[in-house]
């Protein structure tokens, strides 16, 4: 059936694990009469936590769609995971959706993912939707946890409901402003909701102080204002195991969330060389299509399920499709709505849509859907991904597993964005990278029930690098005679040291043909031979500048090959006098452990270089630590963490930046170096 874009609705459930996003979810299916009952994550039979591991763990770890209709409207609903670990298959929701719901635990409160992804879905110009859910449960204080959101966010948190009833139902303080409420008042409550709203709208302000009062229909167009310019920040109470306050959140889905005409238009990026212009979606279905694929999914049964928001143009099934900046048009044979593994199929999609397409290959993570050539160069603004800094060494335990091992590890990576491959050459050891232990744990146990593959894990080398600290000059002539033409070229070079991060630059400035043009690429390749593999320690060469300003060619003997041996030798000989350094890489750490156990982590940290940047306190009895640490000496705080804390500790890392190594570290790397290159 086609639908007119004012009755789409976007949403995404995110906020702390634990909060009951996935029940939430149910609860709101059921009550639309989308699912005969709702299922539970306890025994598995839940719409989003459909993969046998997820059952088992009894908590999401990828992002889900329910999309279902309701009250003549259609309700996108995307579940998502809520540890740090699977922030990969959280956050591209937050690309999806005119809606952020935030999920709040009211028996744990505020909690250390609640401000990250108020922060996130901000930054992304989302409405933002407060969810206090588990209102039901044992010593929980609503008034409390009210006050203290808005202390942490801001006095524009204001509700929309109120508990009532000991917390058995919830009294609304939009619609229908009457009502007894389990504290402070439904009128008090409605009058700061039509105060808070009415500063968006001089017009509508004079109304509401001539005559008092405003109603729902005029409130209508500044409340979706108020909410894009983040002035209001509803707050609604749930309790998805009671079901108290699900139909009046459905009813705040249906009459007071955006529509996809209504929310900010996402941004997408075009690029034309160098020059690259912000182009804005418009939700019209008459345009060329736009549409951003978020999430990849490759099922063992029917192959990779590519799923997509349509923000400009509509999409039929059969209709020609470009892929990203592929120049071969693709024609999708179905389109489907997915309510978690259910596929319905539909004929078409609109702005605001999210549907799916299965089978087809080339559809990678973060691509742009569109249906005209000149589309080619548009991309999605990019997500603010983690970088995943935790890694693992595996091989298999069975040999002559190893082309296997390889193919299924890029499936999960064509399927998570913050799951990465690398081939460590140096050390000739593959290494897969995520954000955490319990991020590659997953990994390792999909492996292995899903795919049959048993795994040998240990951890990585460090991935040092290695810089200068001083300018230099270097110099070398390569000449060879012998019967018939020779070989010569001579380079003269200068290199400096550039700030932390920057990279590598090669910079030609020889004047009068002293190395004629057409050999400068081969000096450049002679230098960056030597970057790969390194001056003290046989790590990789960075924010480093080398300059070519000189050297001499012979008319008959210069060749490339000659060039290329004369810049690595002159590269090599300035970096002997340029003090070259070690660098280690420096990641940031958050810990959350009990409070008791401060003390013990602290002093854990300290005592393997680690700097306590701060702390806090997110809910009583616990504290969160942030700080910096180099990652060589984390190789064992993971076991450490667990036993300090009794097995209540759980930590994040990111990478920071890389920074010289201490002396001791820097000789014993060269030493070990020296063996090894004098074997070669």
């Amino acid at each position: 059936m086609s639908h007119s874009i004012e009755r789409i609705r976007t949403l995404a459930l995110v906020g702390q694990s634990g909060a009951g996003k996935t029940s939430l979810a149910e609860a709101l299916l059921a009550q639309a009469g989308a699912i005969p009952a709702a299922g539970s994550v306890e025994r598995g039979s839940t719409v989003g936590d459909y993969t046998p591991l997820e059952k088992q763990l009894q908590h999401s770890l990828k992002l889900a769609v329910a999309s279902f209709e309701c009250k003549d409207t259609r309700i996108h609903l995307l579940d998502t995971p809520g540890y740090p670990d699977f922030l990969g298959n959280a956050l591209p929701a937050l690309a999806a959706v005119e809606t952020a719901g935030i999920v709040i635990s009211a028996q744990n409160g505020i909690e250390m993912m609640t401000g990250r992804f108020m922060q996130w879905a901000a930054r992304r110009g989302l409405d933002r939707l407060i969810i206090v859910n588990k209102i039901d449960a044992d010593n929980v204080n609503l008034e409390d946890l009210l006050e203290r959101i808005q202390q942490t966010f801001g006095k524009e948190c204001l509700p929309l409901n109120l508990p009532a009833g000991g917390c058995s139902k919830v009294s609304d303080c939009f619609f229908a402003p009457s009502g007894e409420s389990d504290f402070s008042s439904v009128e008090e409550a409605h009058r700061r909701l039509v105060d808070q709203v009415v500063e968006v709208d001089e017009k509508l302000m004079e109304t509401y102080l001539e005559k008092g009062e405003v109603t729902p229909e005029e409130l209508h167009a500044p409340l979706e204002r108020a909410l894009r310019e983040g002035h209001l920040i509803p707050v609604v109470f749930t309790s998805a195991k009671t079901g108290a306050g699900i139909g009046e959140l459905l009813e705040v889905i249906t009459q007071l969330l955006p529509n996809p005409t209504e929310g900010n238009p996402p941004v997408y990026i075009k690029s034309a060389g160098e020059k690259t212009e912000e182009l804005r979606a418009e939700p019209d279905p008459k345009k060329h299509a736009l549409a951003h694929v978020f999430k990849i999914e490759i099922d063992p049964y029917i192959g990779r399920v590519a799923v997509f928001r349509v923000h400009q143009g509509r999409l039929t099934s059969g209709g020609q499709l470009f892929i990203g900046e592929g120049r071969k048009p693709i024609k999708p044979g179905h389109l489907y709505m997915l309510r978690g593994k259910t596929q319905t199929e539909v004929a078409e999609a609109l702005p605001g849509d999210i549907c799916a397409i299965a089978k087809i290959d080339d559809i990678q993570f973060d691509h742009v859907l569109h249906d005209s050539a000149e589309d080619a160069h548009v991309h999605a603004r990019p997500l603010e991904l983690p970088t995943s800094v935790f890694g693992l060494a595996v091989q298999p335990k069975k040999r002559g597993d190893e082309q296997k091992v390889s193919d299924v590890l890029h499936k999960i990576a064509a399927e998570d964005p913050c799951f990465r491959i690398e081939h460590n050459s140096q050390a000739n050891e593959t290494v897969m990278r995520g954000l955490g232990e319990m991020h590659l744990k997953a990994i390792l146990e999909k492996m292995s029930s899903q795919y049959k593959l048993e795994l040998e894990t240990k951890p990585p080398s460090i991935p040092f690098r290695e810089t200068i600290a001083a300018k230099a000059e270097g110099h070398s002539r390569h000449k060879k005679q012998t019967g018939g033409a020779g070989q010569f070229g001579e380079v003269y070079l200068k290199v400096e040291p550039l700030p932390r991060g920057t990279g590598f630059e090669f910079v030609d400035s020889v004047k009068g043909g002293a190395i004629p043009n057409q050999f400068i690429p081969a000096v450049e390749k002679g230098v960056r031979g030597v970057l790969e593999s390194g001056y003290i320690a046989g790590y990789p060469l960075q924010d480093v500048r080398v300059i070519v300003y000189d050297g001499k060619s012979h008319p008959v003997d210069s060749k490339e090959v000659a060039f290329v041996s004369a810049g690595r030798k002159a590269f090599l000989d300035a970096l002997g006098k340029a003090r070259p350094i070690v660098l280690e890489p420096i990641v940031n750490v958050e810990i959350i452990a009990p409070e008791a156990k401060m003390g013990d982590v602290a002093g854990e940290l300290s005592g393997h270089r680690g700097q306590i940047k701060g702390s806090d306190s997110p809910r009583p009895g616990t504290v969160q630590i942030t700080a910096q640490a180099p990652l060589s000496e984390l190789e064992h705080f993971p076991a450490r963490l667990k036993s300090l804390t009794a097995g209540h500790g759980s930590y994040s890392m990111e990478f920071s930046h890389y920074e010289a190594a201490p002396p001791q570290l820097q000789q014993k790397l060269a030493a070990a170096h020296k063996p090894q290159a004098e074997a070669e």
